[in-house]
């Protein structure tokens, strides 16, 4: 529970200035409520006509602001009302608006001369100040200010005091229920996050898991493609092939964990550019830059094939020119970082934002993009992902930045 509220945070002010009025106008006594700085933070209900045009004043209102404040802290250290004579003789009460110990303001009351005899052994919360008699006006305002019996004083301070009381524990629970509201919407988000992450995993293995319908008939056909392109000189089908069989063993071998060697991805991705080299001959050119330090490296199973995939989905498919696309690693001493760069026309900044948001309406390659973000996520932590730049300018191209821990198998 946060104890360093403010008062105007804490409290509904429109209604502590409709109970304020109410109070006061029953009680025929002054009220004002301040904070824990003694400025008010309601509007004066009920002031002596003395009290309200001193502080019209600058310099006689900043008297009066030092008596408020002095009045709440006495009560605050007090823990219940304290009565008190303010700067210019009259009597006051201070009832302190607390909350876990944590001093929040006062309601400041009084304003009014009681019994003398009673007033005169009721001290000055400050030095007494004969400042205000300096304005000949407020003197006669000063000897016209009512008078009230000290008990129905005491007890309208005792009475304000269960006021308060009740007030500050409605406002406690109230607050409560509303953080653990908030927690509990924050937990449901999570889970579902959690939830919707699960499925991405399982859509991104989808293609994986649909090769294991009798893999061992489908390896024996592979094979014996592979055979009998090589006894009719075949070279190009014979090579296709065994690409082919490398991609499909990779697809089946990912452990449960969701996790494979940084070597073992690039090998898939280069039999996959191998195979789409006889398909578009000429049509694109591929580097793949990744030095031998991080081959051994854990990254998530299937990270680059998405990207890749949409290589030639979105830049090389819709035109005639040649397109190109890069693959490199660095590392930050931490982390590694893939970048996979391509020539085509770029990406827009609000279709970067739909795609990592997974909006699947604007663009179709942001549900394996999306996917990637979230594995990333669920994997290693909030701080990693991906991140997307580009220029969004004809053949400027698209940078795309993944983030992992360098950690070896």
């Amino acid at each position: 529970m946060n104890n360093n509220y403010k008062l105007h945070e804490f409290l509904d002010v429109k209604r502590l200035q409709t109970l304020q009025d109410n109070f006061s106008k029953s009680m025929m006594i002054a009220l004002v409520v301040v904070d824990q700085d003694g400025v008010p933070v309601t509007r004066p209900s009920g002031f002596s006509d003395f009290c309200a045009r001193s502080r019209q004043n600058p310099s006689l209102a900043h008297h009066c602001y030092e008596s408020d404040n002095a009045g709440g802290r006495a009560a605050m250290e007090a823990l219940k009302p304290v009565v008190y004579r303010c700067y210019c003789g009259f009597v006051e009460f201070a009832v302190p608006i607390m909350i876990n110990n944590h001093y929040l303001g006062a309601f400041i009351s009084g304003q009014v001369k009681v019994e003398e005899e009673k007033e005169q052994v009721i001290p000055y919360i400050l030095n007494n100040s004969q400042v205000w008699q300096e304005n000949p006006w407020l003197i006669d305002l000063h000897q016209n200010t009512r008078r009230m019996p000290y008990d129905r004083f005491e007890s309208t301070a005792s009475t304000l005091l269960h006021v308060s009381s009740y007030l500050v524990e409605q406002a406690h629970a109230n607050n409560i229920q509303r953080e653990l509201h908030i927690k509990d919407v924050e937990l449901t988000n999570e889970l579902r996050k959690r939830v919707e992450i699960e499925r991405s995993l399982h859509e991104a293995e989808f293609k994986a898991l649909s090769y294991q319908i009798n893999p061992h008939f489908l390896f024996n056909v592979l094979n014996t493609i592979g055979r009998l392109a090589y006894l009719e000189g075949a070279e190009r089908t014979e090579n296709m092939v065994h690409d082919f069989s490398d991609m499909m063993r990779y697809l089946l071998r990912k452990n449960n964990h969701g996790l494979i060697t940084l070597n073992h991805e690039i090998n898939y991705v280069k039999s996959y550019m191998s195979i789409q080299k006889v398909r578009m001959s000429d049509r694109f050119d591929y580097r793949c830059e990744i030095p031998e330090k991080y081959h051994g490296v854990v990254c998530p199973f299937l990270i680059l094939q998405p990207l890749v995939e949409n290589f030639f989905n979105y830049v090389v498919e819709p035109r005639d020119t040649s397109s190109r696309l890069l693959i490199g690693a660095s590392d930050d001493g931490k982390d590694v970082i893939l970048e996979i760069t391509d020539n085509g026309d770029g990406i827009s900044k609000e279709d970067i934002a739909s795609i990592l948001s997974g909006d699947h309406n604007r663009q179709k390659g942001s549900i394996g993009i999306n996917n990637i973000q979230n594995r990333l996520r669920l994997l290693f932590g909030e701080s990693y992902g991906l991140e997307i730049i580009s220029p969004h300018k004809p053949r400027m191209g698209t940078t795309i930045k993944l983030r992992f821990p360098m950690r070896q198998a």
